[in-house]
């Protein structure tokens, strides 16, 4: 039986959106450290991004056990030699999150 993907939330879809716009090339729900189940939402280059839904109401980020797993989260790709960028879908819709991606893209690779 295949597993049904699960729906994209407002925030991924509309950073999708401005990395096809900008023509960022980037993967999507990548595992980025063998033996671990973490799935990053994006991958462009070595920068890990996560987007983070439903800032505003008590869910998967925001229990102390959600909190525990995005911390070893983070600190994964790190030793694994990734840089993780964090989101809220506020700060994608805002526009916040591509500048801050483009920023680190530019720091990473000055003309």
């Amino acid at each position: 039986m295949s597993k049904i993907p699960q729906p994209l939330s407002e925030g991924e879809e509309q950073f999708a959106q401005h990395l096809d716009l900008y023509k960022i090339p980037y993967g999507r729900e990548v595992r980025l450290v063998p033996g671990r189940k973490y799935r990053w939402d994006f991958l462009v280059g070595d920068l890990a991004i996560e987007i983070h839904g439903a800032t505003w109401r008590k869910g998967g980020h925001s229990t102390g056990s959600g909190i525990l797993r995005d911390c070893r989260k983070l600190n994964a790709a790190v030793l694994a030699g990734y840089r993780p960028l964090v989101f809220t879908s506020e700060m994608v819709l805002t526009g916040e999150a591509i500048d801050t991606l483009r920023a680190a893209l530019r720091q990473a690779h000055p003309s």
